[in-house]
């Protein structure tokens, strides 16, 4: 505990932040990476005009509060108060479009991921780059911005990320980590910085409009993992900590995306490692060793946070319904009088789903909370539906629930793995998919047919790769790599369990896809029917 305290109070530690779709969390860690204390804050976007967003406001009440928090945390744990902080890094949700004006002014609420509302301006993009420009990546929500006119074009002076707006506000730097302005536009994988042929391209097809801007202009500044990204200032200190207990002067490292992060807390930046995340959003991160033979919708081509191509398979739906559902049984216990805890609750009907039938018996369900642009929707109707001769129990239902929970993810991993030959030794799975010990794991194992590993720290989540990203950057020796330092300093003891895919379970989960890729004018025939 007096170690401890003293990192502390000298400062000896690193914090990280991330703004998740429904969890903003901070994490501080000390010289051995381990977690010290934490701090969370619950937030939900608002659907508000037919755009998924967050208010400014809520961003800085939700990352004020996740702070203080871990300051209370600090302080209960400790007895000590958090003053000195040796480094820091900021993440949140990738991509998305927040547009400022030069006085800094919003001039539109904050387009988030969840958004597919750019449609035509992704497929003119990809087109013309000869590059996938999935619908959440912020060019792709500038451009759609352009298509349809919009009137705050003119006034645009600086487009960012959510990750990028806090790290700016903090810092007074407009700057990315490269993980997370591949979420922005393309990056050319030798600079590492945003790819100056397609910004060329971009800035041709919009000439005729006279904007008083360029592309290169706009965007952000792209840093790699360990570069300085500015330090905390008088200002951002106040901002992070209205209390006025925080020095400023702290440097951060580059903002990053929550896949980055997700790839750091992982280990899971080396060529043929991968990741996949999966909470309210699920999304897969293979580092490539190649670029792709050809170009695929389905697959993002992102970077790791030191720059390496990584092929990207995103839903915006994962365990949204799933939860619903399980909120559902809950009520249901409620009302009987027999009260259980929500942990008990999911790790009883979680583990339930492994006594089902490999293929679900024959059930068909999709998660579409919002649209899916993997599989065409624009939108989204949650649904579940059947024979009348299916094997409809409970297990078949958890299971089926679990299962296309990870759905959309598999027909975009079978581009990757199948079509592409993209060679992967080893998943590691992180985010609350996960938490029943060897569900999660067991059905992502039968989805992708390879091995899935799920270390003990994967709990710690974003936030931690965060602060692991902020370490690196103070720490590192001259010429340290990314990986080499999360492998020999970070997850040199780390314990994992791997679990193999199971046969019948990978054959049954090819039968149930083949279902859901069947079903899908279901899912369309209720987007169409209920308004």
């Amino acid at each position: 505990m007096g170690n401890e305290r003293d990192m502390i109070e000298k400062g000896r530690t690193a914090l990280g932040m991330e703004l998740g779709s429904t969890r903003i969390k901070a994490v501080l860690i000390g010289e051995d990476h381990k977690v010290l204390a934490s701090g969370s804050y619950e937030w939900e976007n608002r659907l508000e005009n037919g755009i998924w967003t967050y208010s400014l406001e809520d961003v800085w009440k939700g990352v004020q509060g996740s702070y203080r928090a871990l300051k209370e945390d600090v302080e209960a744990r400790y007895g000590a108060k958090l003053t000195a902080i040796g480094s820091m890094g900021f993440s949140a949700m990738m991509h998305g479009y927040l547009a400022f004006d030069g006085a800094g002014e919003l001039l539109v609420p904050f387009r988030t991921w969840r958004n597919t509302i750019t449609g035509e301006a992704s497929k003119e993009l990809t087109e013309l780059f000869q590059y996938n420009i999935p619908q959440r990546w912020s060019i792709a929500h500038l451009y759609q911005a352009v298509l349809n006119g919009e009137e705050h074009l003119p006034k645009l002076s600086h487009m960012t990320t959510l990750a990028g707006y806090v790290h700016w506000k903090l810092t007074g730097r407009k700057v990315l980590g490269v993980g997370e302005a591949s979420g922005m536009f393309p990056i050319d994988t030798e600079t590492k910085k945003f790819n100056g042929r397609m910004i060329g391209q971009f800035e041709e097809r919009v000439a005729a409009k006279g904007y008083p801007w360029k592309l290169s202009e706009i965007l952000p500044e792209v840093l790699t993992a360990g570069e300085p990204a500015g330090t905390l200032t008088e200002e951002g200190a106040k901002l992070l900590d209205p209390d006025g207990d925080l020095a400023a002067g702290i440097p951060l490292c580059p903002p990053e995306g929550d896949a980055g992060t997700g790839m750091a807390a992982t280990n899971s930046v080396k060529k043929r490692t991968g990741n996949v995340s999966a909470g309210t959003s699920v999304f897969a991160m293979i580092v490539l060793e190649r670029e792709l033979k050809k170009v695929h919708p389905e697959i993002d081509l992102v970077t790791t946070p030191d720059g390496s191509l990584v092929g990207m398979v995103h839903c915006n739906n994962c365990t949204s319904d799933l939860n619903a559902w399980v909120n559902l049984f809950r009520e249901f216990s409620e009302a009987i009088g027999a009260e259980v805890s929500m942990d008990k609750l999911f790790g009883t009907l979680y583990n339930k789903a492994l006594e089902g039938d490999a293929d679900c018996g024959g059930l068909l369900a999709y998660n579409y909370f919002s649209g899916e642009h993997l599989t065409g929707f624009e939108e989204g109707r949650p649904l579940f539906v059947r024979m009348p001769d299916a094997k409809f129990n409970l297990a078949n239902f958890m299971r089926v629930h679990l299962m296309t929970s990870l759905g959309a993810l598999k027909t975009g991993l079978d581009l990757l793995f199948r079509e592409e030959d993209v060679q992967a030794d080893e998943i590691l799975g992180h985010g609350g998919l996960f938490k029943t010990k060897g569900v999660g794991q067991r059905l992502l194992a039968a989805a992708v047919n390879a091995p899935v590993s799920v270390m003990e720290t994967a709990g710690e989540g974003g936030a931690w790769g965060a602060a692991l990203l902020a370490a690196y950057m103070k720490d590192r020796n001259e010429g340290e790599s990314l990986g080499s330092y999360l492998a020999d300093r970070v997850f040199a003891d780390a314990k994992a369990e791997k679990l193999l895919p199971d046969a019948a379970d990978a054959a049954g989960f090819d039968a149930f896809i083949k279902r859901y890729a069947g079903g899908l004018p279901i899912e369309r025939a209720a987007v169409d029917a209920l308004r």
